[in-house]
Order: structure tokens, then C-alpha cells, then sequence
């Protein structure tokens, strides 16, 4: 069970079986984490917090969105399409959410957290171990190697 100030521990139940998305999943769970933590210094102080942490937050959602979307898109997943709508929804609720925010709004950043949270794990639960599923049967693992080659020359980290 997490501490106090961890709302999420990664667990192996979530890896994907590539080392590079895994790491990337690990991160999205340190972000969320990190907001959490934000959330618990009491509201104005969390506020702040928060403002300055979520778009550090974004940048990097948005960064492992395209890596997995490429990723997906060079082995001809035949469900890429779907994958990237839903990656566009949690985007757009995100920026929903963030501009409420800076407009003064109501907004609850714990609510905002533990949804970032609940999206994370669902998404990777039953989206990216589909994609799991199709590439263990269907690209092998030279290939699968040559292509993470490539989106690390290409994306840099």
C-alpha cells in the first residue's frame, strides 16, 4: 500500500515488456506522485505547487504519446487509431482542467490527481497490454529492437 505521500506505486502487473515505455510509464506514476505530494501542503501552497508542476507534467504526457504512438505506427498496429483518440481525449481533458484552473475556477487539484492517476493505470492496463498482446504475435524481436533504436535516435531520451 503507498505512504502518505505516494498516491501510486508502479507494480510489474503494468509493464508492457518494453523497457522504454515501461520507463516512460514509470515516470507518468513519479509525475502523478509528485502532484499528489503538491496537493498536500495545504490549498494556497497547493496551488502553486500544482500550477508550476502540471505543465512540466503535460510536456511529458505529451512527449510519451508520441513515442508510443510512433512506436505503434511503424509496427502497423491495426488498432493505432482508436489508441490515439484516446490519448487526444485525455489531452484535451487535461488542458480543460489546467485552463480552469489558471481561470480561477473550481477546481480540486486532489480530484485532478487521483483522475491523472485512475487514467494512467487504466490506460495501461487494458490499452498498452493490447498492443502488448499484438506485438508479441505478430513483429519479432529484431525488429522490435531496430524500431526502439530509431525512436530513441529520433525522440532523444
Amino acid at each position: 500500500m503507498p505512504g502518505d505521500d505516494i498516491l501510486v506505486e508502479w507494480d510489474d502487473k503494468y509493464s508492457v515488456g518494453i523497457q522504454l515505455i515501461d520507463d516512460q510509464h514509470k515516470e507518468l506514476i513519479t509525475l502523478t506522485n509528485t502532484l499528489y505530494r503538491g496537493c498536500r501542503t495545504g490549498a494556497d501552497a497547493a496551488r502553486t505547487y500544482f500550477l508550476g508542476a502540471i505543465h512540466g507534467a503535460v510536456e511529458y504526457v505529451k512527449y510519451h504519446f508520441a513515442v508510443e504512438e510512433k512506436l505503434l505506427e511503424t509496427l502497423a498496429y491495426p488498432a493505432v487509431a482508436a489508441h490515439k483518440s484516446e490519448h487526444r481525449d485525455f489531452v484535451k481533458k487535461i488542458f480543460q482542467d489546467v485552463k480552469s484552473f489558471q481561470e480561477g475556477k473550481q477546481f480540486v487539484p486532489n480530484t485532478f490527481v487521483r483522475f491523472l492517476r485512475d487514467w494512467i493505470l487504466s490506460h495501461i492496463a487494458v490499452m498498452d497490454k493490447k498492443y502488448m498482446e499484438y506485438i508479441q504475435e505478430n513483429v519479432s524481436r529484431n525488429v522490435l529492437d531496430a524500431v526502439l533504436l530509431d525512436l530513441r535516435k529520433l525522440y532523444g531520451r
